[in-house]
Parts: structure tokens; C-alpha cells; sequence
């Protein structure tokens, strides 16, 4: 994927993310915050927070991803703001602490966890109880049946559709996707307010790589585009992911 696509695939989150982290600085009067973000890999977000002068713990089952993160973080300056643990969701507060983060990243980790209420609800728990905020954000069951329907895999889109976990077959690489209303009922149930719900690549990967890599204006276009109908709940049907931000009441 070249770089171009890999920015437009999270520029929606990372503004919301990034708005989200400033107003928590201002309501604390601190320089910096402490953010754990669940499942961050090699540090896609990790990193970047950690740019902006936070402190980032990672926690990931691969150790390959630690390895990576470990690396990026060197490469960018951030080592001594980015700490990785080896751990899951469910197993969370073997490798960190109940209550010590101001900001809790849960990206990409509900699609696959057993238990994604148990996963939400420990992601939720680790949020500081006097204020904190979490970002979560997976795979959206409106956007696959689109894609495969576009794709002319009409029978595959309906069983999609159909399917408890939103899954089009056997060799479905995705274990679980979620409509808008079944993440914000799960963030609901955790007792956090939900602030806002964002549709995340509403058209990018249905737009043909080489338009966005070659057209002038293509890249800045789209992502405009995609901010412009983020929030929309009529594109929330049809978005490949979904990002809902919430806040502890």
C-alpha cells in the first residue's frame, strides 16, 4: 500500500484522536498524558501520540509487533515515551495497571477477542476513573457487504449480511464485524458517555489505487471527502471500519 492510502485509511481517526488528547491536556492542566493503547502492534498510533509528548504503553500478543514498535519508536526519536508489553485484551491487568490512563486506544482488537463485551469492559477499566477518554474502533459490517456486492459476490454480501458476526464464508480473514448501534451499545454498557461516531473509509477502498497515487488533487480531494462525510450516520451503513469516541461520565 503506498503511503498516500495509508494516510487517508486513518486521517479520520487521528484528528479525532488527536482533538480528543488535546482537550484531556487542557481539562488536567498536565503537559503530557498517559495512553495505553490495546493491540497497537508496531505502533501505527502508538508512535505518533507518543509524538505529541505523550507516554504510550502497548500491549500485543506478537512479539514480532513489539519488535517493531520497539524499532519505530528508535527511528523516531519517541524511545523513551513508548513502552511495549506482550499481552491480550483479556489478560490485560496481568501487564498493566486498573485505573492509571488518562486515554485508552482499543483499535482493531473487538474483531477478534472471544469475549468482545469482556474486552471493551477491560479496555474501559483501564481508564482513570476521575476523567479519561477511549478511542475505539473496528471493523464495520456495512462496508464488507458493499464490497463484496461491488466486487459481484452477490450470494457472499448476503450471507454477510445475514451472518451473527458479519461474516461472508469460511475464508472470511475477519472473525467479527459491527454495525454502529451494536459498538455503541457495547460502549454504553461499559457506563461511559459516548461523545461521537465517526464512519472510517466510507471510499477509499473502493476507489481505484492508481486515481489516488497519480491524479493531481486526488489524494487531498478524497480526504476531504471522507472527513465531510465521517459523521454522517447515513455513511455509518456503508463504512469499511468504525470509530466511536467516548468519555468516562
Amino acid at each position: 500500500m503506498s503511503r498516500p492510502r495509508a494516510s487517508l485509511r486513518t486521517a479520520v481517526v487521528w484528528e479525532v484522536l488527536r482533538e480528543a488528547l488535546d482537550r484531556r491536556i487542557k481539562a488536567t492542566g498536565r503537559n503530557s498524558l498517559d495512553v495505553l493503547d490495546t493491540g497497537g502492534g508496531s505502533g501505527h498510533f502508538a508512535v505518533p501520540v507518543a509524538e505529541l509528548g505523550h507516554r504510550v504503553t502497548v500491549v500485543d500478543p506478537s512479539p514480532n509487533a513489539l519488535f517493531a514498535l520497539e524499532r519505530r519508536a528508535a527511528e523516531e526519536g519517541v524511545a523513551d515515551r513508548v513502552t511495549g508489553v506482550q499481552g491480550d485484551a483479556h489478560g490485560l491487568f496481568d501487564v498493566v495497571e486498573r485505573g492509571r490512563y488518562d486515554a485508552v486506544l482499543c483499535h482493531g482488537v473487538l474483531e477478534y477477542v472471544d469475549d468482545p463485551a469482556e474486552g471493551l469492559r477491560n479496555a474501559v477499566a483501564a481508564l482513570r476513573s476521575d476523567g479519561g477518554t477511549l478511542s475505539l474502533l473496528a471493523a464495520g459490517l456495512g462496508g464488507a457487504v458493499l464490497a463484496r456486492a461491488l466486487a459481484g459476490h452477490f450470494t457472499e454480501a448476503h450471507r454477510a449480511l445475514d451472518d451473527p458476526d458479519g461474516r461472508w464464508g469460511a475464508s472470511d480473514p475477519m472473525p467479527r464485524r459491527f454495525t454502529a448501534d451494536q459498538l455503541t451499545s457495547l460502549v454504553a454498557d461499559t457506563g461511559l458517555r459516548v461523545g461521537s461516531v465517526h464512519g472510517v473509509r466510507v471510499f477509499t477502498d473502493l476507489v481505484p489505487g492508481a486515481l489516488v497515487d497519480t491524479e493531481p488533487g486526488a489524494q487531498r480531494a478524497l480526504a476531504q471527502l471522507e472527513a465531510a462525510a465521517a459523521e454522517l450516520p447515513a455513511f455509518h451503513a456503508v463504512a469499511t471500519q468504525l470509530h466511536v469516541l467516548a468519555e468516562v461520565r
